[in-house]
């Protein structure tokens, strides 16, 4: 039996606010890095077989910690790197709100493109494509994923089997970790989106 922890990022300045995307540079902000220690705490008497990351900075930033305390090495994979939104990569994500556009992604997000970007249909087939290849390179064990919402969703959504055009009703938190186990039975969900805290049913939540 193994299981997936798919742990989101750590907060940063852009959550919430402006569409990171791809955008280069973006690190963790106090807070994140606050968020990351304890992440890395928390998760130190778990035993771990590999931990690998999306490429980008605020990813890699909220995998070392888990990955120093275990004494291990981040293994990179660009396969479960953010969406790629293209054009809208930068911009204030209240403006990307009142977009024809966004109303049709909102309605069908899986066969939806934004310019120059990727459906969500293209994120899922990258996102757990690489997940079966990591799969079968660690047969046994728990797996450390840091990547970001998008990939994570859409990922849980195909083990559990929930249509693709309902996957934003799935909200994945900052440093949180969502864990899937894989045994005799095929996959199971058995924690979404934990982050060992209730904290966020005391303000209201920004997107993601």
């Amino acid at each position: 039996m193994n299981r997936l922890l798919l742990i989101r990022h750590a907060l940063n300045d852009w959550v919430g606010k402006r569409v990171a995307g791809w955008t280069p540079g973006i690190s963790l902000n106090d807070e994140g890095r606050d968020q990351a220690a304890r992440l890395a705490e928390w998760l130190e008497p778990v035993p771990l077989e590999a931990i690998y990351s999306s490429p980008l900075e605020r990813a890699v930033e909220t995998a070392e910690p888990i990955a120093r305390s275990h004494g291990m090495e981040v293994t990179i994979r660009d396969s479960i790197g953010e969406s790629r939104y293209g054009e809208l990569d930068g911009k204030p994500i209240e403006e990307i709100f009142k977009t024809p556009l966004w109303e049709k992604w909102r309605m069908n997000p899986s066969r939806t493109r934004f310019p120059g970007g990727e459906t969500t249909y293209e994120v899922q087939v990258r996102a757990v494509s690489e997940l079966e290849r990591i799969l079968q390179q660690h047969p046994e064990g728990n797996i450390a994923v840091v990547s970001h919402a998008d990939p994570i969703r859409v990922a849980v959504a195909h083990y559990i089997g929930l249509p693709l055009d309902l996957v934003y009703r799935v909200g994945i938190s900052p440093a949180s970790v969502t864990t899937l186990r894989f045994g005799e039975w095929g996959p199971r969900l058995t924690h979404l989106s934990h982050t060992g805290s209730l904290q966020f049913l005391t303000k209201q939540e920004s997107p993601g």
